[in-house]
């Protein structure tokens, strides 16, 4: 499940706790690698989700970022055009090398049948991040800045596109099998704008990695992207693509499963109600999908609010036992 490690786990509290912070936990490669592999103790999945988080990427390219209990990532925010022209170009490798000495500690008790999935954010959504320095509701402050000032906010995409694959090709090259390419705000761009900012430098940073491991496996999850999905699976060569639970399942199944392998697309609210709401919400993923290549999990990730016997629930019928 993605956010798998997430706080809806006791031992991944306690670890927290241990580390003192979010973010130090996240630089914490003893401890990262240890809520790596926390949840593959308890439910066996099929693959470890790397502990870290999207906004390190700004970290190492030197901006100030803190993870506030119950409100979530602040930022130094970019109010101004020079600001933005004033980013570092290069990402500082040494602020995130202990992301590549997690992904190497748990590599090296992965179980050989488990997959190991990377990630980072897509630079659309790390740059709403860096413009407003927090997430809003429909990340005005970076849709406004790109209309203004198109030519510097493409400065800073282009940026991100270089510190991403950069940051991705390192993952795979410490033991990673597959990487994710989360594009959390895709779903707030007018048509136009999601082909300007989502799609191309999606692409671009696709390509990227590719151009450096030609055999790297890279899945790409436009949120809230709906029907221009089926655009981003044709210009965007991505190997699998993610569903949130807002999409049409037979468009999904039709129009963008019959092209690339998905993954998703159960509602994590339905996790929370359990009962017969989770089993039937199961049972309708499992029936959309299961004729065609699909991994099974949820569209996006697991809440903290989450029972750990609705998660056990879910991996029973799932697995049909």
């Amino acid at each position: 499940m993605m956010r798998q490690a997430g706080r809806y786990l006791p031992e991944y509290r306690a670890t927290r706790e241990k580390a003192g912070s979010f973010l130090g936990l996240c630089f914490n490669p003893e401890l990262a690698a240890e809520v790596t592999l926390q949840p593959l103790r308890r439910f066996n999945f099929d693959g470890a989700i790397l502990f870290s988080d999207i906004l390190v990427v700004p970290y190492a390219l030197g901006r100030n970022v803190d993870f506030v209990t119950g409100e979530g990532p602040k930022l130094e925010p970019i109010g101004a055009p020079e600001t933005a022209r004033s980013i570092r170009k290069e990402v500082d490798h040494g602020v995130l090398a202990p992301v590549y000495e997690t992904i190497g500690r748990v590599k090296a008790v992965l179980p050989d049948d488990v997959t190991f999935l990377g990630f980072c954010g897509a630079p659309w959504t790390v740059a709403t991040y860096m413009i407003a320095g927090q997430g809003t509701p429909d990340q005005a402050p970076a849709r406004v800045f790109a209309y203004r000032h198109p030519d510097v906010f493409d400065d800073l995409i282009q940026v991100l596109v270089k510190a991403s694959a950069e940051y991705l090709i390192r993952q795979i090259k410490a033991g990673v099998d597959a990487v994710q390419i989360f594009d959390t705000w895709a779903g707030v761009l007018p048509p136009e704008e999601f082909s300007r900012w989502c799609i191309a430098p999606t692409r671009r940073l696709v390509l990227a990695v590719r151009d450096a491991v030609p055999d790297a496996k890279i899945i790409g999850f436009p949120r809230g992207a709906g029907s221009s999905l089926e655009r981003y699976v044709a210009e965007v060569p991505v190997d699998a693509v993610s569903l949130d639970w807002m999409i049409d399942k037979t468009f999904a199944r039709e129009r963008v499963q019959r092209v690339k392998p998905v993954q998703g697309n159960l509602d994590p609210l339905a996790l929370i109600a359990g009962g017969r709401a989770l089993d039937e919400s199961v049972d309708a993923v499992m029936r959309a999908f299961s004729d065609g290549p699909f991994i099974f999990n949820l569209g996006p990730g697991i809440t903290p609010e989450a029972p750990i016997e609705n998660v056990e629930r879910m991996l029973r019928r799932v697995r049909g036992r």
